[in-house]
């Protein structure tokens, strides 16, 4: 990965003086208020796609979604969605497109309007689902992830469409998912029923994050991601402790040996053949990084090369979930069988089968004390790279510069977004980029999830540039 803290050259900036910034800038500023109004009414919305929740609540975000998209002047809104593998329904997404004028590409704008469950209302320090306004951030579920990235799209595009008028003639589709916080389990069957309906030339993903508040950034990679189980047995059934103890080890002593082989004694993931790179252009200071992670006094961190190869450009690996008796339920006995759930991220460039298999082998062959080791693999997903010499990218780059007034930076993400392999695959020839309006602080997930309004207002603008950019300009470099 390479750095872009430094000026776009001219020659790949186009003609950015045929774009009247000041024009967009006003016509984002003036109805600001009313995106933020908008965003709250959202965030009031608790749509989530779990199926342990209400699903009223998902349709009726759908359908607040849809009434949005109308209103931006769309005639053609439908609520879409395909059923999942047990025949269940999957979320709602809202579909609108326009077709572009002779000539012009198309766009597609993503984001999604499902939302994680609040977890914990204890550790909330107002209501999850009443957006609160505190010392210039908006804090409620899905203020960040990903409502505002439904407001930055549909903003932008009005502001666009009032300066531009009868001149905007680049084609338009909203496709904002209705179940991507559940895993989005019906994407590539949505992709492969709609396929025409959303092809398009560039995709903009907004569901992303900027490199801090005030500096903008494009992700240009994603890891990808494999998971499974593996489970430790010893013993056909349970013994006394005391009467069998000794001889055997318990299964969850011999579980916590085969976890620690994971591992280097310097906390690097030592699974033979997994891809790892240290070349991230930019880098976090270990002071940076504790405060966002939350990382406690005295705890060392794992691992070698830089903080931002270790998040972007290597492997991580973290055990998820353990199955063996709770504490307050323990007997005094030998117990036969534990399990665990593994996670591994995976570094740009990694087959995810050959990942998977690197797993398998690394755990069978670390069996401890001839332990009987059962492996199953779980899901998986693509790491994502982006073009960044593709003329969408160097007008994305230019916009988040414009628009913030600082240089932006292409910076990569250590989590994955595995519907963009998707993407890649059933469209191969278009360009996508990853944007999106959170920052170290947005919590995304977590209690007091926020959005920074100032950065808000930025990313709407930098994607009005962008479109207005590609209206005038295409895609001719």
């Amino acid at each position: 990965m390479t750095s872009t803290n430094a000026e776009i050259p001219q020659n790949q900036q186009g003609n950015p003086g045929t774009i009247n910034v000041e024009a967009l800038r006003q016509a984002v500023n003036s109805s600001f208020d009313s995106t933020v109004a908008r965003l709250k009414d959202l965030v009031a919305i608790p749509g989530i796609a779990w199926p342990s929740f209400d699903p009223a609540e998902l349709e009726r975000s759908a359908e607040t979604v849809a009434e949005l998209v109308r209103a931006a002047g769309m005639d053609d809104v439908r609520i879409l969605r395909c059923d999942k593998e047990d025949g269940t329904p999957g979320g709602p997404a809202v579909v609108a497109r326009r077709q572009a004028a002779p000539g012009k590409p198309t766009i597609l704008l993503y984001a999604h309007h499902d939302v994680q469950p609040p977890g914990d209302r204890a550790l909330w320090e107002s209501e999850p689902f009443t957006a609160e306004e505190r010392n210039g951030r908006i804090y409620g579920r899905g203020t960040a992830d990903d409502k505002a990235g439904i407001m930055v799209h549909l903003a932008a595009h009005a502001a666009v469409a009032a300066v531009l008028g009868a001149g905007f003639g680049l084609g338009v589709t909203f496709f904002f998912e209705g179940e991507e916080e559940a895993g989005s389990p019906t994407f590539r069957t949505f992709l492969e029923t709609h396929r025409e309906l959303l092809r398009a030339d560039v995709i903009v993903v907004a569901d992303s994050s900027n490199w801090k508040v005030g500096v903008p950034a494009l992700t240009t990679s994603l890891r990808g991601l494999v998971d499974g189980t593996f489970e430790v047995r010893v013993l056909e059934h349970a013994v006394h402790s005391g009467m069998f103890g000794g001889p055997v080890l318990d299964a969850p002593t011999l579980l916590s040996r085969l976890i620690a082989t994971l591992h280097d004694d310097d906390g690097n993931v030592a699974v033979a053949g997994l891809v790892a790179k240290d070349e991230a252009g930019v880098d976090l200071t270990e002071a940076e990084y504790r405060a966002d992670a939350s990382v406690l006094d005295g705890v060392r961190l794992a691992g070698s090369g830089t903080i931002a190869s270790r998040l972007w450009t290597k492997p991580a690996l973290s055990i998820i979930g353990i199955d063996a008796p709770a504490v307050d339920v323990a007997s005094n006995t030998l117990v036969p069988s534990a399990r665990a759930k593994f996670s591994l991220r995976l570094a740009p460039g990694q087959d995810p089968q050959s990942a998977m298999e690197a797993m398998r082998q690394h755990l069978e062959s670390h069996a401890p004390f001839g332990a009987r080791v059962t492996f199953t693999p779980g899901e998986s997903g693509n790491a994502f790279s982006t073009d960044t010499a593709s003329p969408a990218a160097r007008i994305a780059m230019w916009a988040l510069g414009e628009s913030w007034g600082v240089k932006a930076v292409e910076m990569g993400i250590g989590g994955s977004i595995p519907f963009i392999a998707d993407l890649t695959e059933m469209y191969p020839d278009v360009q996508i980029l990853v944007t999106g309006v959170e920052d170290p602080d947005s919590r995304a997930h977590s209690a007091n999830e926020s959005l920074h309004l100032e950065d808000f207002r930025h990313a709407v603008l930098a994607e009005a540039l962008m479109l207005a950019r590609l209206n005038a300009e295409g895609l001719e470099g």
